[in-house]
């Protein structure tokens, strides 16, 4: 989990960039595929959006949350190092996601063989 302020400090140093800064060549390259949910897992999604969405309470109508334009990542971390970085290229674009589990996995069991037993 990844949490950062409307600020996105966070963000801008982890490099991530609003979608609006994409170069559009790179944009091209994404290949999306549509998940397959159940009509009851696409309603859910649609009725959550609201809530999980990061839009400021004093935005006024018409304005696009500077959050709906920042683009996001993936990360797998060991302690203070960083094992594995993704950034999307444009939302909705993401890692293979049993890469990235596998990834963990392998960090985690490397860590249970590093710790000394008691």
């Amino acid at each position: 989990m990844f949490v950062d302020d409307y600020n996105f400090e966070a963000y801008n140093k982890v490099g991530f960039k609003r979608i609006t800064d994409q170069d559009t060549d790179v944009m091209k390259e994404v290949q999306m595929k549509i998940p397959k949910l159940s009509f009851q897992q696409w309603s859910d999604y649609v009725f959550s959006l609201g809530k999980v969405s990061p839009i400021p309470k004093d935005i006024q109508f018409g304005q696009i949350p500077e959050g709906v334009l920042r683009l996001g990542g993936t990360f797998v971390v060991n302690g203070d190092d960083i094992v594995y970085q993704w950034s999307d290229k444009i939302p909705g674009d993401h890692p293979d996601i049993l890469e990235v589990i596998s990834i963990a996995i392998d960090v985690s069991q490397q860590e249970k063989k590093s710790i000394p037993p008691l």
